[in-house]
């Protein structure tokens, strides 16, 4: 056998009995994790508090009302649901429904995510995503709770890529849409007249969505328009336009 030959099968061989050894440490961590024992309730109630801690950060980097401590917090709180509803089905009654509680969490958590969603005086939506992730972390800690924490490991890698990969996409689609929403501070009400007919003759479809009144409402009026254009590369023309009319006083896309 030529020393090429030996080294290349010395390599294989090496490999081959580093990957069975990862398998086998990983196995072993999945099946201990499924045990009832005091260091499988600990390592449930840790695992959870990390996962949570990592979908947290992105809210937390993004100064979202519900961080790193939130998310943390719902996730272990819906493991100990879970590790409860285990408890409750070993020791008082082995044909409990397993269930029952975890659906209360679901429910329980749908509330909590409403708090986070704001609209602000310009009629934007912000919060939606943070609830969402709210609901997530808490299906998280339910599958931690219950032992399957394959699930939630997995869950995990899944959700880093919505939260990181995704929100580029939806960037992505938002710069490049046909239709698109402004907010718009006008000089007075009989610009909305005004602002309308110059949009006609641009051949833009706009549609207002809402008025609102400013402090000074006298000598400022504001809007919430969606605006349609042909071509999305006319977009920024179009905001351009707006901003250099008159009696515009602030434009801001939302």
């Amino acid at each position: 056998m030529k020393i090429s030959d030996f080294v290349c099968n010395l390599v294989y061989n090496l490999q081959s009995e580093g990957k069975e050894e990862q398998t086998k440490m990983w196995r072993t961590f999945i099946d201990s994790m499924g045990e009832w024992n005091n260091m499988a309730i600990i390592g449930r109630l840790a695992l959870s508090i990390l996962i949570g801690t990592l979908i947290g950060i992105d809210r937390g980097l993004k100064r979202r009302g519900a961080g790193i401590k939130t998310h943390a917090l719902v996730c272990l709180g819906s493991a100990l649901v879970m590790l409860t509803s285990e408890y409750m089905a070993i020791n008082f009654n082995q044909k409990a429904d397993l269930a029952r509680l975890g659906a209360q969490v679901i429910s329980g958590v749908g509330f909590l995510g409403v708090g986070t969603i704001l609209v602000t005086e310009k009629q934007r939506v912000r919060g939606l995503t943070t609830a969402a992730g709210l609901w997530t972390c808490a299906c998280v800690g339910l599958a931690i709770g219950i032992g399957f924490v394959e699930g939630a490991i997995y869950a995990l890698f899944f959700i880093g890529i919505v939260l990181r990969l995704l929100n580029r996409l939806d960037t992505f689609l938002q710069k490049n849409a046909k239709v698109f929403d402004l907010y718009l501070e006008l000089e007075n009400g009989k610009s909305i007249g005004l602002f309308l007919q110059e949009m006609r003759e641009q051949n833009v479809r706009t549609e207002i969505i809402e008025t609102t009144k400013t402090k000074f409402p006298s000598k400022c009026s504001a809007l919430v328009v969606s605006m349609g254009v042909d071509h999305y590369s006319k977009r920024t023309e179009i905001i351009d336009v707006i901003r250099n009319l008159d009696y515009i006083r602030y434009v801001e896309e939302m």
